[in-house]
Order: C-alpha cells, then structure tokens, then sequence
C-alpha cells in the first residue's frame, strides 16, 4: 500500500502495547519501520528495468525477512537517536520489529503480489480485497493514531487495529461477492473461464475490476457487489501469442527472456498493445475498470541488438478526467 498507510498500520501495532510512557516512542519507531520495507524500491539499474519489479515486494517483505529488517532499522535508531530514547535497544528491536512485520502482510491484501515465503517459494501472495490507496481505510487509523500518540493512550491504537481489521474483512466480503458476480457474469456469456481475477478499484471497495480469460481473450468488466448489485460490462482483448505478434523477435534475444519475465510478473495477463505500438500489456490493471489502457507495458524494439533488455514504462495519461468517470460509477452515477 501507499507509504503513510504503511507507516500508520506499522504505529499502529506496536503502540497498541501495554504501557502509556512508551506510547510515542512505540508509534515513532513503528511508523518508520511499518515503511522501511519500501526501500528495495532503490534496487534498480540503468540497463534494466525490469529488476525493480523483480525485487520489489521480494526478500525485504517476507516473512522471514521480518526479524532482520526490525533489526536493521532499530541499529540506524538507535545510533542516531539513543541520546534521546528512553528505551533500551531490545524494546526498540520489538517495537521495530512489530511495525516491520506489517508491512508484507499488508501488501498482500491487495492485488500487486508479495513473496511472503521466500526464499522457499516464489509465489507472490495477493488477497486482492483493498486498493493500494484507499483513504477510508487509512484516515481513520491516522486520526485514532495521532489522537493516541498525543494522550499516550494504546487503547486508541487498539481502536485504529480493530478498524483496520473491521475494514479488510468487509473487503474480503465484497471480493466474494464480486467473484461470484463475475463468474456468472462468463457463464450468462456462454464462456468457459480459464482464469479470472476481481479486484478493487482505486480508492474504494464499491467498484470492482473483474478480468477473466476465455477462449483466447481477456473480458474486462465493471462490478459492483453487495445490496445493489449491477454489473457495467467492459471489453476485451487477445491474449499475447508471441510469434503471431512480434515474428521478428529472437527466442534466444534479451527482449524474449524479458517477455518471459513480464509475463511472470502479470501472472500470465498479458496482450499486444492496441495502438500499433510494439509493446505487451499488463491487462489486470486499468484506471477504469471497463477498459484495456494499461498502467504499465513493456516496449520492445525490432532494430535493438539481441543483448538489449525491453524497457518497462508506466503510464498515467487523463488520471482527472479517468478519476472523475470512477467516481461517478461508484456513486452510481451514469
């Protein structure tokens, strides 16, 4: 999730602890170690820019990385502010520590993936039941959070833990529902469903993005799950067929073995871009759930030699414009 969303629900635990006078420096230390696994976001490389996703959300938000990491950040604390502190170094370690061990399992609540279990597995863990940004989840917990810090109170904390739990399990509800709508959705169509994935839209859990894979195309659609059910049916897309695609690409190039890692990445959600352009598609994600205008692709080109790497590029073309449509399909507006 966003960082301060980290850093919140990483106050959060340890300042829930038994012990008013410790109360800011739990939230304190919690805070900057609930962000702290962000930083393998600096592993990167001129020449490659796949390796950032490759080690994002990897080793620095597993679970047996959690120990460490606590450990790492309470050094740096300790040896820059042990002057100040009123703790020892083993309260900071457990106060670090505790906001650390948020941070992953956090992140696999939504939909990006987190290995959790590495290094003995390389499946990235993602629950799909809240958007990466979502402020009805995160101000309150900053609200009940600072209110506490301010009167040195943990049962305010507390409080901002049991609302962020009361939060993600009514999203663990929604994606039920908006599973089951969705798969109705494929068998009303006549589809025999490959695969499927739901998801929530930016910033609410009202709106739901569904994807599903039958035979040979990706169907986008809008959801909303819950008392008023309805459903916004989107379009589709081809899957990627490599060959049919790009005939001029070399199987044994640099650019192919980073299809392969695109390819992995997106969980096998993967197109040729529409707009003549040679670059593949993430095709789960979209600012609006009904259409196919990735976040993200991966460009290639045919005159690169057969050492270059395929470039990664984002893309944030309308985000007004797209954010005023969702917020209308939210509300439900036409």
């Amino acid at each position: 999730m966003d960082p301060i969303t980290q850093g919140a629900i990483g106050a959060a635990l340890p300042a829930s602890l038994r012990g008013r006078r410790q109360t800011r420096v739990a939230a304190a230390a919690g805070f900057l170690a609930g962000m702290a696994a962000d930083l393998d976001v600096l592993i990167r490389s001129e020449t490659d820019s796949l390796l950032f996703l490759e080690y994002h959300r990897q080793f620095t938000h597993s679970l047996v990385f959690i120990p460490v990491g606590g450990l790492l950040v309470a050094a740096v604390l300790f040896l820059c502010f042990r002057r100040w502190l009123t703790i020892g170094f083993a309260r900071l370690w457990l106060f670090t520590t505790l906001g650390y061990g948020t941070h992953g399992l956090l992140d696999a609540a939504t939909s990006y993936g987190t290995l959790l279990l590495w290094p003995f597995s390389d499946h990235r863990f993602s629950f799909s039941i809240i958007s990466i940004v979502d402020p009805l989840f995160t101000l309150p917990v900053l609200v009940l959070l600072a209110t506490g810090a301010v009167r040195k109170s943990p049962r305010l904390a507390r409080l901002a833990l049991v609302w962020a739990a009361f939060y993600l399990a009514v999203g663990a509800y929604q994606h039920q529902a908006a599973d089951a709508l969705a798969h109705h959705l494929a068998r009303e169509r006549g589809h025999t469903v490959v695969r499927l994935e739901v998801k929530p839209t930016f910033a609410n859990l009202v709106v739901w993005r569904s994807v599903y894979e039958a035979d040979g195309r990706f169907h986008v659609d809008a959801i909303r799950p819950g008392f008023a059910t309805s459903v916004i049916e989107g379009t589709s897309i081809a899957t990627l067929d490599v060959p049919r695609a790009f005939p001029w690409l070399d199987p044994a190039s640099q650019q192919a073995r980073d299809i392969d890692r695109f390819t992995r990445f997106s969980d096998g959600f993967v197109a040729e871009a529409t707009d003549g352009d040679t670059r593949i598609i993430d095709v789960r994600y979209a600012f609006l759930p009904t259409e196919i205008a990735p976040l993200w692709s991966l460009r290639l080109d045919p005159t690169a030699p057969p050492t270059a790497h395929a470039r990664f590029e984002t893309h944030r073309n309308n985000a007004a414009a797209n954010l005023r449509a969702l917020m209308g399909m939210v509300l439900n507006r036409p």
